[in-house]
């Protein structure tokens, strides 16, 4: 039995839910959002609740329940407050700044990094090294992050490069590190 999927979903007085036949529009402040449901799955809106109920117990339907009520839950959140990734840029001389809307980094390269901007999201920039990606679909927040961090991934020895904020890396010893362990 799905645990997640048996959860109903609060719906507040900001978000506008509508449903037409399989198909779940999520309106609200940040933005809007649709999505097909599969037909082995039933939506019933309450007042101020959502819950998804399943046809049969086919295991596949099992799982589509759970998927599509954290689907479903995640936009009506989106809608309502945007999500966020935090990355910082680390490195003596790494910085990124807002140039109109697309980010620009300084990372080590022989030129600079343009990451242009991506529909549904915002980019906020504070300071010089720490970016905030912003937006309504939390998948496609997440994506976007990822690809900044992959434009300049940490280096596993010196830790320099674009990460999460509060990412733990390990930092591999050098060269120096076995040299000194070997001759001990």
């Amino acid at each position: 039995m799905s645990k997640i999927g048996e959860k109903s979903i609060v719906l507040s007085s900001a978000i506008n839910l509508a449903i037409d036949n399989n198909k779940v529009t999520v309106k609200g402040p940040q933005g809007e959002m649709i999505f097909d449901v599969p037909k082995e799955l039933t939506l019933v809106k309450d007042e101020k609740n959502l819950s998804i109920k399943r046809n049969n117990n086919d295991k596949k339907v099992r799982s589509l329940h759970g998927l599509y009520r954290q689907l479903i839950g995640n936009a009506i959140s989106g809608v309502e407050k945007p999500w966020e990734k935090k990355l910082e840029v680390v490195g003596t001389g790494y910085t990124v700044k807002l140039q109109g809307e697309d980010l620009v980094f300084k990372i080590g390269y022989s030129h600079l990094v343009t990451f242009k901007k991506q529909p549904g999201i915002k980019y906020q920039v504070e300071g010089n090294n720490m970016v905030t990606v912003a937006g309504f679909d939390k998948q496609m927040v997440g994506q976007v992050a990822y690809q900044i961090k992959m434009i300049r991934k940490p280096d596993v020895y010196k830790g320099k490069g674009i990460r999460y904020l509060g990412e733990k890396l390990r930092i591999k010893p050098g060269k120096k590190a076995k040299a000194a362990g070997a001759a001990a």
